[in-house]
């Protein structure tokens, strides 16, 4: 760790296949969008010799966000792999985006780490996302540290914000949040503010300055020893908390200086075992520097106190059928059972798969059994298929180093397989496995479109199909009552980079247009019509009457046709027919072109002729009867309402509700819940909640939560139904 004796080995740099899960290590990169995750990523990249004091690598491209549209929109939108090779383990990090609406490549990265590294500005603080994702970490044990950046900043407070993550990341204990470093400032600049030069190490009492470019290590001047005691003592003392070893508090409370190694050695121990979360400091380095500040130190904590994979349990594998299997161990030699954790598209190698190995090792050119089911609602269909493996690689800004194998705890890129898909389980061919999913946030903000041209609905299917296969977090839907393809996505930001990717990576231009919802029509009362179509022309002419009866049912019924003709009025064969005009114009609607539902229709009564009468002159009878009953009665318009429930920090319960009530939202129950928020339950037209997804992001400051099912329909308020009739009127 950064605050050993001794200085580490040089590293090589270069990222190259793991021989075995003890040498490697996987962090996830979190923090809001801003905090500084991909400028630390190079950072460290830089202190392992991996890129060049411009952040770049030997073609000229980013280690991280790399990509076109990350470029364009100047944030990362996608998870990115930089593997980094030091003192003789291999590192994997994973940088995530911080916008909330790329929170499915969080959640994928969170998947394939064994430890998340939080990344919080001093400039900026603790956003309430941050939180919501620690609290998601600690559910499942998971290691963490934090790093604070921008100390540049004229704002920055290195002890402020100490106390801050101990606030925000400690609430059950405190004392299990604590630096391990203090920043060392340099002369005050004209503007008062003095420089981080380097850093000061708690347990070692030792500086460690960067200000010459490179990390130089000295002893503390008698002036600074007094002023790091205070935070050394409480730092020893949260260690010692956590300790294995339960006599060393009794020694420690009793006066006996504990060893430097003993300390480290439990440290190590406590944050591998996720229960201490050190907090540690970076800041840029200085013009011209190879090695930026704490960038050494945090090497050294991923390298000594971040566990191994061997530590990280193995998600649960069923067969392909849902059998269940044994739990699985991050064996090499074991079974192979590896999990497609990002998809993304090259235009010149094709379907490029990033892979996390649990088990066995994957090596290039062999077949393997390809698994997914589970998401299906989402325009994933389950499939099951044998592919070959082509060429296995590593990732670096956008070259791809050849690898021979990858073991089981590493991450590698898959080339070729051409229906792997984000979530998907490799496996043995001759052994097929299914893992269990990750839990994947549901895509709530429509986007409505169209093709542009006739040229781009040729690609629109196969550009779509491609894009939920990359992104989970995206919904396909083919929506039957408006006739809309509608992708359900996390933002508006979101939204943005699935168009752009459909226009510069697959070639399809669309249009937006504006979301329908599947509106319906109902009878408020009963009422009659009558049906007549006579016409006389050359040869067999068309006759056909009916008379019906029309009344509304309860919500849920449907359409229900009642035959009571009597004495064959109507001949037999032909009420079929009425039946099916009646259902026929239903389906268009009576008022404003939306299906009809919930009505009894009655056929009473009805005239034939033994020549011109047909089916489809009844049919046609069938629907004008229909038309016209309609036209004397009052009918409703419904609407769809969904059942929402809403997770919501206690601090903004009083303006989701006040929100919900303008959305003309029915609040049917609140509940506590756990870590100081509160579960709202409403009822809320869904023609109200378009944009929620948007809009209660703002109003919580992106720390709230919802879901959405369908309810029921129920008529609209007559102001509103009389305006889409007009709408209505107004295209037709």
């Amino acid at each position: 760790m950064g605050d050993k004796a001794n200085a580490h080995p040089g590293a090589a740099g270069r990222a190259t296949s793991a021989d075995h899960p003890a040498s490697v290590r996987n962090v996830v990169l979190v923090g809001h969008s801003g905090s500084g995750k991909t400028t630390l990523v190079e950072a460290l990249a830089l202190t392992a010799g991996a890129v060049n004091r411009a952040g770049r690598v030997e073609d000229g491209t980013a280690v991280s966000d790399y990509d076109e549209i990350e470029h364009r929109q100047q944030r990362s939108v996608q998870l990115s792999l930089v593997p980094l090779e030091w003192g003789g383990f291999k590192i994997n990090l994973l940088d995530t985006p911080g916008y909330a609406d790329f929170v499915g490549e969080l959640r994928a990265g969170l998947r394939a780490a064994d430890a998340a590294l939080f990344v919080v500005s001093a400039a900026d603080g603790v956003d309430g996302a941050t939180r919501m994702v620690w609290e998601e970490c600690a559910a499942v044990g998971m290691p963490r540290a934090i790093v604070v950046t921008h100390l540049e900043s004229a704002r920055a407070d290195f002890t402020e914000m100490t106390r801050t993550c101990a606030a925000a990341f400690g609430a059950d204990d405190p004392d299990a949040v604590l630096p391990l470093y203090l920043p060392l400032h340099g002369e005050q600049g004209p503007d008062g503010h003095a420089p981080v030069t380097g850093l000061i190490g708690l347990l070692s009492r030792r500086i460690f300055d960067y200000a010459s470019g490179e990390r130089k290590e000295s002893e503390p001047g008698g002036d600074q020893l007094p002023l790091i005691e205070e935070a050394r003592n409480k730092l020893i003392e949260g260690i010692i908390a956590e300790s294995e070893d339960e006599s060393l508090m009794d020694r420690y409370l009793s006066g006996e200086d504990i060893d430097f190694k003993t300390l480290v050695d439990d440290l190590e121990r406590a944050v591998a075992r996720g229960i201490f979360h050190p907090v540690l400091a970076a800041a840029p380095a200085a013009e011209g520097a190879r090695q930026g500040i704490g960038t050494v130190e945090l090497l050294e904590l991923i390298t000594g106190g971040f566990p191994t994979p061997l530590e990280h349990p193995t998600p649960a594998v069923t067969t392909p059928g849902g059998t269940a299997r044994p739990a699985l161990t991050c064996d090499p030699a074991g079974p192979l059972a590896a999990e497609v954790v990002k998809t993304a598209s090259d235009p010149y190698v094709g379907r490029i798969s990033l892979v996390r190995v649990f088990s066995g090792t994957l090596r290039p050119d062999e077949t393997v059994h390809v698994s997914g089911h589970g998401l299906a609602d989402r325009g994933h269909e389950d499939h099951d298929v044998d592919e070959r493996v082509g060429a296995l690689s590593s990732p670096f800004g956008k070259q791809q180093r050849t690898l021979t194998q990858c073991v089981a705890g590493d991450l590698a890129c898959v080339a070729k397989l051409n229906r792997a898909e984000t979530g998907d389980t490799l496996s043995a061919k001759d052994d097929p496995l299914l893992m269990e999913p990750w839990d994947m946030p549901d895509p709530l903000l429509p986007l409505a479109i169209q093709a542009h041209s006739k040229a781009d609905e040729d690609k629109l299917s196969q550009g779509l199909s491609r894009l939920v296969a990359e992104d989970p977090t995206m919904r396909l839907e083919q929506n039957q009552d408006t006739h809309q393809v509608v992708l359900w996505c996390l933002g508006e930001a979101h939204a943005d980079v699935a168009l752009e990717r459909l226009r510069s990576r697959y070639g399809v231009q669309v249009d937006v247009v504006a979301h329908k919802v599947s509106l319906r029509e109902t009878f408020a009362g009963k009422s009659g019509g009558r049906g007549r179509h006579v016409k006389q022309s050359g040869g067999h002419g068309q006759y056909a009457i009916c008379e019906i009866e029309v009344e509304p049912l309860p919500g849920g019924s449907g359409i229900e046709f009642v035959d009571k003709v009597v004495g064959g009025a109507v001949p037999r064969q032909f009420i079929p027919s009425v039946e099916k005009g009646v259902r026929a114009q239903a389906a268009k609607g009576v008022a404003a072109g939306y299906a009809l539902i919930d009505v009894r229709v009655t056929l009473l009564d009805g005239k034939a002729h033994s020549v011109d009468s047909s089916d489809a002159a009844f049919q046609t009878a069938g629907a004008l009867a229909l038309r016209e009953a309609a036209a004397g009665a009052r009918i409703h318009l419904l609407e769809p309402v969904a059942e929402v429930q809403v997770l919501v920090g206690d601090d903004y319960v009083g303006a989701v509700l006040s929100d919900l009530s303008g959305r003309r939202g029915r609040v049917v129950g609140t509940e506590q819940a756990p870590g100081g928020r509160t579960l709202v339950r409403a009822e809320v037209p869904e023609i109200e909640i378009g944009r929620y997804a948007v809009d209660l992001r703002s109003l919580s400051q992106g720390t709230a939560r919802f879901s959405r099912t369908y309810a029921r329909h129920e008529p609209m308020p007559p102001q509103l139904s009389e305006k889409i009739r007009e709408q209505a009127q107004d295209v037709s």
